[in-house]
This record gives structure tokens, sequence and C-alpha cells, in this order.
């Protein structure tokens, strides 16, 4: 059990320490994230740690043969209407999606990964930044723990705490988020995919000298 003074860790450490393919894969994460270069690692663990969770009650309760009524069916939709609640599941999902979720899906709830999508942040880093410095807050609640999970209620009220300076639009690291963001969105749109006049007159000049359907006919077999 334990000693309740000493709280035992409520994530798992992988199995084996130095697998090259899982270490690049959780770098490759940090990098996506912006997660803490010295103790980022914890952050995808407990992520990993709560997904396993979720998947294992999701797969014991898709392993009964009736979750339809009585104390399995209650359990099945707290799950879901938990995961729902936190963002992970969509209307009207069940049990079988809960097992496609990912821990990028997990990390992507994050508050810091929040603040950056609704555009609060101009980076990832920059989130978190803001963050533990106490410039964020949930309607009048100051929030500095970047990991902290938003919930589906929470979005609405994600924006700049009341007593930091960034409330001003024109501040300087406001004007400079927005402009990093509108580059970037300028950057996004000003690729032309369109066809060219030479690509199509080159796809013109392959079906005229393509074979027809009777020259590729092998002889003795069936057209």
């Amino acid at each position: 059990m334990g000693h309740p003074k000493f709280a035992r860790p409520k994530y798992d450490t992988p199995t084996h320490p130095w697998k090259k393919g899982r270490i690049e894969e959780e770098h490759a994460l940090k990098e996506q994230f912006g997660l803490k270069k010295v103790g980022g690692m914890k952050e995808i663990w407990k992520a990993k740690s709560k997904l396993r969770r979720w998947r294992q009650n999701a797969m014991k309760l898709i392993g009964r043969v009736d979750t339809s009524e009585g104390h399995f069916s209650r359990e099945k939709d707290d799950l879901v209407e938990s995961l729902y609640r936190r963002g992970l599941l969509g209307d009207g999902a069940s049990l079988d999606d809960i097992l496609q979720i990912t821990v990028e899906h997990v990390l992507s709830r994050r508050l810091q990964s929040q603040v950056y999508y609704r555009g609060l942040a101009s980076s990832m880093r920059q989130a978190r930044q803001l963050v533990v410095h106490g410039h964020i807050g949930l309607g009048d609640q100051k929030m500095t723990v970047p990991s902290y999970i938003i919930s589906r209620d929470d979005e609405s009220i994600l924006t700049y705490h009341h007593t930091s300076p960034l409330t001003d639009a024109g501040h300087p690291i406001r004007v400079e988020i927005d402009e990093t963001r509108a580059a970037a969105e300028y950057g996004e749109g000003d690729y032309d995919d369109s066809p060219t006049e030479e690509f199509v007159a080159g796809i013109a000049e392959a079906v005229e000298s393509a074979p027809e359907a009777e020259d590729t006919v092998v002889e003795g077999g069936d057209a």
C-alpha cells in the first residue's frame, strides 16, 4: 500500500528504457506539443497511462455478453460520457470509438495545446510560457498548470486572464502573436495546386498514345 505521506506515481514508465523507436516517437511528440525539454517524457507517460486505463475499461465492457442494462450499462454510459466531456469523443460515440483514441488526442486536450489552437499564442512553447506566468484564465480563475485537461465546457471561457496586460489588443506581444499567426495562415493558402497548361497537355498526349484495349489482350487468353 505504501506510506500515505508519499504518494505513488499515477503513471507507468516504459518497460524497456532504451528502445530506439519509442524514444524517437516520444521526442517527436515532445517537440510537437511543446513539452519541457527536461521532464517532458513524464507528460507523455501520464497521457499513455490514462489512455491505457480507458482502453482496458472499454475492452472489459466490450467483452461482456450484455451491457444494455444493469450495472454494466451504467458503467459504459459513464465511461463514454466522461470522455465526451473531455472532448475526446463525439456525439453518439460507442465503446469501439474509445479504442481509436490516440496519445496525440489526449495531449491535444491539455491547456497548453488549447491555448495555442485557439490563437492565444504563436507557438506551443509560447503557450506554455503564458500559462506558467499566469496570463491565461478560465473565466475568473487563473490557470498556471499547462497539463490541465480542458473540458468542453471550459473551451468557451478560455481566454487571457483579466489581470494580464495581454488583455490589451495593442500590447506588443499580442500584436506579434496576431502577425505571426496571420503570416502562417497566408503561407498555407498561398500554394496554388491547380493544374498547369503543360500538365494538361502532357496528359492529353499520354491518352492519345495509350494502346487500345484490344491491343493489350494476351494471345490465347480471354479478352
